[in-house]
């Protein structure tokens, strides 16, 4: 009887142990999954923040072109800081597959594109679109392995328990997953 009971309380203990080294685990790889959005987030709101300026230029040689302009500002027009970490990612989604809208309509205006503005805006935009992207992968590594981790048995259980949920991906826009066009 006596072992019988000592056996219980290892397999117990061996339990609890088990899952406070997958509460932990949990813990620490949400906290990388929010670590590696902030991070993504300030090369976001960067390239957010640059939108206006860019538009503003171009509109200046454009101001014929104003469906594609307004439809950026619309974009831009809202709080960037009231939004969800969801609502960025939809709302990134949505600007990303304006901006060659924009830079479309700046290649038709060769003084527009010869522009010191206009250069240094495109460079910084150009410079935060590769941040992104970099930034991109890591966040979605990330939550890759907090999804796993969350969703993989035995630690769902756990994940389950305590009411650990699965993190949304970064996904590519449509127009990103299009083959590119090549004709000469």
């Amino acid at each position: 009887m006596g072992t019988t009971i000592i056996v219980i309380i290892v397999i117990i203990a061996i339990i609890l142990c088990w899952m406070f080294l997958t509460y932990n685990s949990l813990v620490q790889k949400r906290n990388k999954v929010e670590e590696s959005f902030s991070t993504m987030d300030v090369y976001l709101k960067k390239r957010y923040d640059l939108i206006p300026n860019l538009v503003a230029t171009v509109k200046g040689y454009a101001k014929h072109e104003s469906e594609t302009l307004e439809k950026i500002c619309e974009l831009r027009g809202k709080s960037y800081s009231d939004l969800s970490q969801n609502e960025k990612v939809d709302l990134n989604n949505k600007i990303t597959n304006e901006i060659p809208k924009v830079l479309a309509v700046a290649e038709q205006y060769p003084d527009l594109k010869a522009n010191a503005n206009f250069l240094d805006l495109s460079s910084q935009l150009k410079t935060a679109e590769e941040d992104i992207a970099n930034a991109r992968k890591y966040y979605n590594a990330t939550v890759r392995e907090l999804n796993n981790k969350v969703q993989m048995f035995p630690s769902n259980i756990v994940a389950s328990i305590f009411g650990f949920k699965t993190a949304k991906m970064f996904e590519a826009a449509a127009a990103e997953r299009e083959n590119v066009k090549v004709e000469f």
